[in-house]
């Protein structure tokens, strides 16, 4: 056993063989348009809420089921008008940033998709000190593009957030990430798509935002007030977090307030895997392999209940089979300030 791939080696095998693949046989449309969700994201956003009427319509989701294999069954995200990085731009109330400097790497979905998730992390950091920055001129993190193959455009990209990153790297600010995919890309892939010095550096800085504030806390570095807020919580873990890093600093601070009850479910992966579980194909399996740990937990929870997942495609696919509502847990953290 100690020969075997990890999880991550496999991931890399697959994503080396899908390049060699399409490179004799050519890419799907459907490949092309998840590779290229931070394009579509920005322009969705720049119509919306047209474009969301557009793409919750029968005739769009039966279009995308016949010709492309998107399943018609499958949601899909919706864009905000106002993307995050305009609120965040825009905002009036900051913090004195007597902590130092955490520069912030949002994401195409909290960009996009999600803002409140960005609000959230922006709003924890400030109230413990810290004075919080976006990433400038950053692109996406390349995952989309790293896993359907498109490898060539992933270097590129890969290179350019390394230019970005590397002078906040140099300086020594922590670079703070919301999504596990997209932390999993940057610390992780990069090491192999980039060949560049700085990329280590970069590598060095990157971290998600509860491995962070378990750090800081663990060091009495950490001050937050929190209220007599009662929340009890189950957490659904991503499996790029679960194979990289772990859980246990997402249960160590939602655990932080007082009267916070947090709880992982021993779940395995809840299903979706990115773009896998639209696929019209996998559907079914997406739905087996959500059930036999994650869904009936979720199901006989008590309706009161939190429940927290920091991946985007594990809250669409709560969302999808269960109708509940899962939150990234900055959301439910920030409810006790």
């Amino acid at each position: 056993k100690a020969d075997c791939p990890s999880s991550v080696d496999l991931a890399k095998l697959k994503y080396e063989f899908l390049a060699h693949y399409h490179q004799q046989h050519g890419y799907s449309l459907r490949s092309r348009l998840f590779a290229d969700i931070a394009r579509i994201s920005r322009w969705g956003s720049a119509f919306a809420p047209l474009s969301n009427w557009i793409g919750s319509s029968r005739l769009n989701r039966w279009l995308l089921d016949r010709f492309v294999g998107i399943d018609s069954r499958r949601q899909l995200s919706a864009f905000v008008r106002e993307p995050f990085s305009r609120w965040f731009a825009g905002r009036r109330c900051k913090g004195d940033g007597g902590k130092g400097r955490v520069a912030l790497f949002n994401d195409t979905f909290v960009e996009y998709n999600e803002p409140a998730i960005g609000m959230a992390a922006t709003i924890i950091l400030e109230r413990a000190g810290y004075a919080v920055e976006l990433v400038a001129n950053k692109g996406c993190c390349g995952r989309p593009m790293i896993s359907k193959g498109f490898l060539d455009r992933a270097r590129a990209m890969a290179q350019h957030n390394v230019e970005a990153l590397a002078p906040l790297a140099e300086e020594g600010v922590p670079i703070v990430g919301l999504e596990p995919s997209c932390v999993s890309a940057l610390c992780d892939d990069y090491l192999d798509l980039v060949d560049d010095p700085k990329v280590e550096r970069v590598v060095e800085q990157v971290v998600m935002l509860e491995d962070f504030l378990a750090r800081e806390a663990r060091a009495d570095r950490l001050e937050l007030e929190f209220t007599g807020t009662m929340r009890n919580i189950l957490v659904h873990g991503h499996c790029h977090q679960k194979a990289l890093t772990g859980t246990a600093a997402t249960l160590e601070v939602l655990n932080m307030p007082p009267l916070y009850h947090a709880e992982e479910i021993p779940s395995g992966c809840c299903g979706m895997a990115g773009s896998f579980g639209y696929e019209k194909e996998h559907f079914d399996v997406s739905y087996k392999v959500g059930q036999e740990r994650l869904f009936a937990v979720l199901e006989n929870a008590p309706a009161d209940v939190e429940i927290a997942a920091v991946g985007t495609s594990c809250r669409q696919q709560i969302a999808d089979f269960t109708g509940r509502r899962a939150r990234h847990w900055v959301e439910i953290l920030v409810e006790a300030l």
